[in-house]
């Protein structure tokens, strides 16, 4: 009884979807009737009402007659089933909308309803050519048969990986990562995702580092974006794919010694309309909820999303710093709580006319944050001859963030006759806008924060302004055994840094602007770049050689003094890739670019930051790019069910960029700056299996070894160390229809100029039940089962030492809800 209800149910959603789909059409031109100019002849009211009446039951009319058309879809090659293929009918060749369309199932069957008549029969599938039967007659049961698709010729920058399922997928570049095929990222933001990502780790900060390298190009749909400054405003259910790229090719900025994010945003694909709707509810009264729609045709396709977020954590770090000649010791511990509401929207349109695509791609950002920060400081004597004395106080700092960004889009493709030569046009903006308020309370010589112990008020206003604009355009001519791929592409920014900050002066009793530390720095930069890519393949053999050149001029302006600062240079990087295919199942990869890391905007920024009038973060305005030099030897295993990828690396970083301390007269400094050099080298492990048909797992090892060379500035800045990160997740499909997944992070102690990061390491874990023929869900979560997520470091130096430990609320329960249509 269960599968023949299961049968019904899906028969229902489909007669509900075609539904829509009338709907839809017919109402736009029952519209496009109403809304018209009067003519010599106007529409007489009672022939409105009747279309009026014929539009609410034209989509009910002729079911009576409905017929079923079945049939079976095959990998022509491989001669194995063909699952969530789009199958559809059409009146014509030329027909736009579908009279019925469907999805194959896990054994690549379908099944379509239709009034008696002759029909076109289409299926599309990603990866293979559209197989097109006309002249299907249809005045009883019909069934098609088994029909074989044909896979197309792969080609460089396909996955080699052919099971959409896997969560985690390899190609020559790298890998591939679908968040919606992992459960752990279920209510969860992009940092969510990248956490649970092979090769890469995140900070307490949100940064973001790939094999030891923090130096990562993050884009949006493959551009550049001001949105990227705030990864934890993305919601994980936006998300189609992540594809992260160790190795760029010169198609790719120079930009980064890490590699290439490139986060690729949902836009709906298949015919018809679908959408979804998703639902979390967790501890702390952590709530995110959101939807996304599409519908598309073979002329247009519109899509649209939105997601709103209310989230709440809390916090505690902790420091200890000695200063040994002054035999100074410094505790500090700072609790914190915030809470974030944001709203996530984008939408956007593809219009298909001929050889020509013309698409829009917007997403709206706005985020408001609150935040308290208290800083409790004990400043005591080491000198065992001095009494024993102290110096407390307590900073609270209320922090009101607002933050606002829009991305829009236009992208226009053009098909020419040969198959793959194509040329695609992009004009891009982004917008960001964040506006910070600050109110700090100082209570002096007690750690309580009572009234009668305030000794200082303090407030400050930032109002951060950032314009991105991109102009690009690549063209692509294929031949028999290899392609050509040229571009251009112009990449302009504008950052606008306004701080303003004021003291309460009990003379005036009023608040006062303190000059020497507020500051406006405006950062503008322009990178011109053109680049070629040959590439060739042969039965056995497939290459590609680039070279792209990039001509960069920089200008910084700081008002308060109205010191200026100007780079200007020109690059060339070439890259090479290679792979070698044993057979089938086995192939061996070569990569080589040379990159660069061009220091970002407050990096440059010299004004400091005195949140904490002890530790002070400040800018260097004479940082220099690094240079770097990345090689990779690779070997890919592939098989139906598994994909195994090892890949050897080592990168040559020339300047490389690192924060250091510096301690002056009781005050530590922190500030980026040029050291002479650091090499990397590695092992990287990634696997993929479906072990059988109720358990699977994916996951990677990265081992490395890093060297860093800082003795242009002393001695106190050179290390080495061995690092190591893992992460497993592991699925088990159990009885009754659920799920469960499990996930585990390690990150090993990793070596800094001047100390290290100690290891950090977490498990989470989610069960899921799904319903309605697996279009609904439900999802029960856990972050951090066991509590141990924490951040840790230590700094030693022949002049001082300090250690740091940071603890957020990690441990968090949280309950999803889905459905898919």
């Amino acid at each position: 009884m269960g599968s023949i209800s299961s049968i019904h149910l899906k028969s229902h959603f489909i007669s509900f979807r075609l539904i829509l789909d009338r709907y839809f059409k017919f109402g736009i031109d029952c519209f496009a009737i109403l809304t018209s100019k009067p003519t010599k002849h106007p529409m007489k009211p009672n022939l409105k009402i009747f279309l009026l009446l014929l539009f609410f039951s034209n989509p009910l009319m002729g079911w009576a007659q409905e017929f079923e058309v079945s049939g079976t879809l095959r990998d022509g090659e491989r001669n194995e089933p063909l699952s969530f293929v789009q199958v559809a009918l059409f009146e014509s060749l030329s027909s736009v909308d579908p009279i019925a369309f469907s999805d194959t199932d896990d054994q690549g069957k379908f099944t379509l309803k239709a009034d008696q008549g002759s029909y076109v029969f289409k299926a599309f599938f990603i990866g293979y050519k559209d197989l097109v039967r006309e002249n299907v007659n249809v005045n009883g049961k019909v069934s098609l048969g088994e029909m074989e698709m044909e896979n197309e010729a792969a080609n460089l920058d396909e996955v080699v990986v052919q099971t959409s399922k896997m969560p985690v997928r390899s190609s020559l570049e790298g890998i591939t990562i679908t968040p919606e095929n992992n459960l752990a990222n279920a209510g969860g933001t992009l940092l969510d995702v990248l956490r649970n990502t092979p090769s890469i780790s995140v900070s307490e900060d949100g940064s973001i580092s790939l094999r030891g390298s923090s130096g990562t190009n993050i884009l949006i749909n493959g551009r550049n974006s001001s949105l990227t400054q705030n990864l934890d405003q993305l919601p994980a259910s936006a998300v189609e794919e992540i594809k992260v790229i160790n190795n760029p090719n010169a198609r790719y900025d120079a930009a980064a010694e890490g590699g290439v994010i490139d986060i690729v945003l949902k836009k709906g694909q298949d015919l018809g309309t679908h959408g979804g709707v998703e639902g979390t509810y967790g501890t702390r009264g952590r709530s995110n909820i959101g939807g996304r729609i599409n519908h598309r045709t073979e002329t247009f396709n519109v899509f649209g999303g939105y997601n709103y977020r209310n989230w709440k954590q809390v916090s505690r770090r902790s420091s200890i710093r000695e200063i040994f000649e002054d035999q100074e010791r410094l505790e500090q511990t700072t609790n914190g709580s915030d809470r974030e509401k944001s709203h996530n929207l984008n939408l956007g349109a593809d219009y298909y006319f001929g050889d020509n695509v013309l698409s829009y791609e917007g997403v709206y950002q706005y985020g408001h944050q609150f935040q308290t920060n208290t800083l409790y400081s004990e400043l005591s004597s080491l000198d065992p001859n001095e009494s024993e004395s102290s110096y407390d106080y307590v900073r609270r700092n209320n922090e009101d963030e607002i933050d606002e960004g829009l991305d829009n889009a236009l992208i226009f493709e053009h098909n020419f006759d040969d198959k793959g030569n194509l040329l695609r046009v992009t004009a891009s903006h982004s917008y960001r806008n964040q506006y910070k308020t600050q109110r700090i309370d100082i209570f002096g010589n007690s750690l309580e924060t009572n009234p009668e112990n305030l000794t200082g008020q303090e407030k400050a206003f930032t109002d951060e302004v950032r314009n991105i604009t991109v102009l690009q355009a690549d063209y692509i001519k294929p031949w028999e055994t290899g392609q050509f791929e040229t571009g251009l592409k112009s990449n302009i920014r504008k950052f606008d840094n306004d701080y303003q900050y004021f003291r309460f002066q009990e003379t005036s009793g009023s608040f006062v602007e303190d000059p020497a530390i507020s500051n406006q720095f405006i950062y503008q930069d322009q990178i011109h770049a053109g680049y070629g890519i040959f590439s060739s393949k042969k039965e056995k053999f497939e290459y590609a050689l680039g070279l792209r050149g990039e001509y960069t001029r920089v200008d910084t302006y700081l008002k308060n003094t109205d010191e200026e600062n100007q780079q200007r240079y020109f690059n060339l990087f070439p890259s090479v890739q290679g792979m070698y295919n044993l057979n089938e199942n086995h192939s061996l990869k070569f990569t080589y670019s040379r990159r660069i890391d061009r220091p970002t905007a407050w990096r440059l920024n010299p004004f400091p930051d005195i949140t904490d009038s002890l530790n002070i973060r400040r800018g260097n305005p004479n940082l220099k790019p690094e240079m770097i030099n990345s090689f990779e030897v690779g070997h890919l295993a592939n098989f139906d069910k598994s994909s195994f990828t090892t890949n050897l690396f080592y990168r040559k970083v020339n300047g490389q960029l690192d924060f250091i301390t510096i301690v002056e007269d009781g005050i530590s400094y922190s500030q980026p700056a040029n050291l002479l050099s650091s090499q990397s080298y590695g092992l990287e492990f990634i696997g993929v299996s479906e072990i059988n048909d109720w358990y699977s797992l994916n996951g990677g090892l990265t081992l490395f070894r890093i060297a860093v060379d800082g003795s242009n500035i002393g001695e106190d800045f050179t290390n080495s160390g061995f690092s190591w990160n893992a992460k497993l997740t592991q699925d088990f499909k159990l009885p009754y229809g659920f799920n469960l997944q499990l996930v585990g992070n390690y990150d090993s102690p990793e070596v800094e100029a001047q100390g290290r990061d100690l290891a950090r390491y977490s498990m989470d874990g989610s069960i899921q039940k799904s319903f309605l023929n697996e279009k609904a869900s439900l999802l029960l979560s856990v972050r951090d089962l066991f509590d141990t997520q924490r951040f840790a470091g230590e700094t030693l130096t022949s002049t001082f030492s300090q250690d740091f430990r940071a603890k957020r609320e990690t441990r968090i329960v949280l309950l999803t809800a889905r459905y898919n249509f």
